[in-house]
């Protein structure tokens, strides 16, 4: 039988070797970046790990700034430098636009209705258009300052009562029911979560929702197993996005007799425009309603919490956010929209923290739509491409100290996060760049400028600032492995 064995362990490590020389060979005939040797048929599955955005960091250093990775049967390119990420999200744009939808996305036929996820199309040009004008344009923008005004308010005063307390406050929970409270009155005219435990509910599903996304997903890497969803990934995800669209059925179900039973509709909001337009029906409306706030609400709240997060670590960075806060609008009151430009350290700070801790560090993964020559290497049509974003903002070759959380390496420079800038596109860029970016950033300025001065903050054990866990986890959105719980202290 040891014989036996050890013959067969023999073919197995010469089949091994085989399917290696013929991959190489592939790779070089059809120009291929370079990239670490695959195991037959898994590929570099193994080597993902936990944490694929370090894993692939790691293996970067080795390999090169752009690298072809076999995922299973899926041909990938990871890009990870500036210059490669401008090659992916401008030069040729055109040719990386659409994107690698993940099994995790085909529930509710959510991904026909997407417009993260549609391909670029008529419908998609259409979604996008009625997206703009109806919540993110600058005009749409400013003529809803009071509602992001008052739900900033709602968010103080809560977290005030907490003060008097003397309670710890949850930051991504407090700031996940501003931000879906803000999208919900801009939507449908109301305050979709109330209590601490709705807030609780309604977040359990987003996180969820986004966790399966990332996930690793054998049915996306061998095609044949998308019939059987071996991981249960589609199935869960089918479970958490149809309680969310429930919700929103139930909205505009309410609207329509609402409207059936008064003859009109006197709300000023996005739903009465869906309604009215005859481009539009009850399907894509509450698609486009899923899309919009879970992307929304998810991206604001981890990366308020990082900064938070940030800067009740660094006693220096925070003391320059409330000197500035302070010089310019007063101590102890809340941001309004007109003050954003006048603070470029509270800019800063939010800059440092989309570099160290992008909120999707592969942004969402593109699909190449036909061969594409990059640096010399040739990008088969098909292959999927990913842009390590959290990459390119540590890498010592591109910023000094990168590791180091210093607000003023952006001072005094005009690199912002408009897609313009490849070193920090923690949206995106090109026809593709995240819809939601002026919004989102609106809202981080509020949000956090207030948090700094209206409150002092220390850590809910000790009031050492130095034990907090600084872990992340990985899904389609990197949030910190343990929630950043704060005790606040009312500035007078």
């Amino acid at each position: 039988m040891e014989f036996v064995s050890c013959i067969l362990l023999l073919v197995l490590a010469l089949a091994t070797f085989a399917q290696t020389l013929q991959w190489v060979g592939s790779r070089r005939r059809s120009k291929l970046p370079p990239g670490p040797y695959p195991l037959p048929m898994i590929g570099n599955l193994v080597q993902l790990g936990t944490k694929p955005h370090q894993s692939l960091a790691h293996l970067a250093q080795i390999h090169g700034p752009i690298m072809s990775i076999k995922l299973g049967q899926v041909t990938t390119i990871v890009v990870s430098s500036p210059h490669m990420a401008k090659e992916v999200l401008q030069t040729h744009d055109r040719s990386f636009s659409d994107k690698a939808v993940p099994q995790a996305v085909h529930v509710h036929n959510h991904h026909n209705h997407s417009v993260a996820f549609l391909p670029v199309s008529p419908l998609w040009r259409h979604l996008r258009k009625i997206s703009n004008q109806n919540l993110f344009s600058n005009n749409t923008l400013d003529s809803n300052q009071n509602l992001r005004r008052n739900k900033l308010h709602d968010l103080i005063n809560d977290i005030h009562q907490s003060s008097l307390l003397g309670e710890a406050v949850d930051i991504g929970k407090a700031v996940f029911k501003t931000s879906i409270n803000l999208l919900s009155n801009t939507m449908f005219s109301l305050d979709l979560v109330h209590s601490a435990g709705s807030v609780g509910d309604f977040k359990d599903l987003v996180v969820n929702i986004m966790e399966e996304c990332g996930r690793p997903n054998l049915a996306d890497f061998f095609p044949v197993l998308k019939i059987i969803d071996p991981q249960g990934i589609r199935s869960r995800n089918s479970v958490y996005a149809g309680k969310i669209i429930h919700t929103f059925r139930d909205l505009i179900h309410q609207r329509l007799k609402l409207r059936e039973d008064q003859g009109l509709d006197s709300n000023n909001d996005m739903l009465n425009t869906l309604l009215n337009s005859q481009e539009m029906n009850q399907t894509m409306i509450q698609h486009l309603a899923l899309t919009l706030f879970v992307a929304g609400t998810d991206t604001i709240t981890s990366t308020l919490e990082w900064a938070m997060a940030e800067l009740v670590q660094n006693e220096k960075a925070m003391s320059k956010a409330k000197q500035e806060l302070e010089e310019i609008i007063g101590k102890g009151k809340p941001v309004e929209e007109s003050d954003i430009a006048k603070l470029p350290y509270l800019q800063a700070v939010i800059k440092e923290t989309f570099r160290l801790h992008p909120s999707v560090p592969f942004l969402v993964p593109r699909k190449a739509n036909t061969n594409v020559e990059i640096g010399g290497y040739t990008i088969p049509k098909g292959a999927h491409v990913l842009v390590n974003v959290w990459a390119i903002g540590r890498n010592s070759s591109v910023w000094e100290n990168a590791k180091v959380f210093s607000p003023e390496r952006f001072l005094n420079t005009n690199i912002d996060v408009k897609g313009g800038n490849y070193e920090l596109t923690p949206f995106g860029g090109g026809r593709r760049i995240c819809l939601g970016l002026p919004l989102a950033m609106r809202m981080l300025y509020l949000m956090l400028g207030s948090l700094v001065n209206c409150f002092n903050w220390k850590l809910e054990e000790d009031g050492m600032n130095m034990n907090m866990n600084m872990e992340d986890k990985f899904g389609i959105s990197l949030r910190k492995a343990e929630p950043v719980r704060v005790i606040p202290e009312k500035v007078m």
